[in-house]
């Protein structure tokens, strides 16, 4: 996950106020994620938060002991947290490291988690030693190529993605795809503005801003099924 640098949990903070967002986000991925869930890179549980008030039996997790604190400072009273984790999907001997949580869950998701992984292909294995036979592995990820810019490499992003390329990943180990599309197709306009002032931060303002317009933005989402975004989604199945 995203280290305690400013950039990373400034943005953290940022988008946590942006709350019809999250809700957005959430309401997009949640049909996908059932029984026992593990949440890769929790960060300070924007999205948490969501699957906490639903009363779904969720593992949180992250590599980064302040984000673990937060994590369970804000969210310790709830019944339904079954644990907070240290887990590290880039430990060079996963197995070793994890005996306890082999196929110990029916689904595990990463947002904008894998573009900070180096070794993304060593990662998708991991989920899949973390995964029951049958199991659902969600990914979101940012999107497309040409909109790298000051800001991811300020965030530590190693790369963007493209559906095509998410599902090359996944099938390589050994998953099947079950669904691959985009997210926020109007967001690309905000991030291709910020590419070309060539920010380093996610403005709170714009971020307020942009929050105000999710209803307009989801209707584009629907409009164009979803075939374009600033974020790339992909659902596999452990086979």
């Amino acid at each position: 996950m995203i280290s305690t640098d400013n950039t990373g949990k400034n943005t953290l903070e940022v988008i946590a106020a942006a709350r019809r967002f999250n809700q957005w986000m959430y309401q997009t991925i949640r049909p996908f994620l059932h029984g026992n869930v593990l949440e890769i890179g929790s960060g300070i549980g924007n999205i948490s938060s969501f699957f906490l008030a639903d009363n779904i039996s969720i593992t949180l997790s992250d590599t980064d002991e302040f984000y673990l604190q937060t994590l369970k400072d804000k969210f310790h009273s709830f019944p339904n947290l079954k644990e907070i984790l240290l887990i590290d999907l880039q430990h060079p001997s996963f197995e070793s490291a994890y005996p306890a949580l082999k196929k110990q869950y029916d689904a595990v998701f990463l947002l904008n988690v894998l573009e900070h992984v180096e070794h993304d292909n060593d990662s998708i294995k991991n989920c899949y030693y973390l995964l029951k036979p049958g199991g659902t592995l969600l990914i979101l990820t940012p999107a497309y190529t040409f909109l790298y810019s000051s800001l991811d490499k300020a965030l530590g992003h190693y790369r963007r993605y493209t559906t095509s390329s998410l599902n090359s990943l996944l099938q390589n180990n050994m998953f099947i795809t079950r669904q691959c599309f985009y997210f926020n197709v109007l967001g690309i306009v905000a991030w291709f503005y910020g590419k070309i002032l060539g920010l380093k931060t996610i403005p709170s303002k714009e971020m307020s801003l942009y929050n105000k317009i999710v209803p307009f933005a989801e209707l584009i989402d629907k409009l164009i099924f979803r075939k374009a975004g600033l974020s790339a989604i992909i659902v596999g199945e452990k086979k």
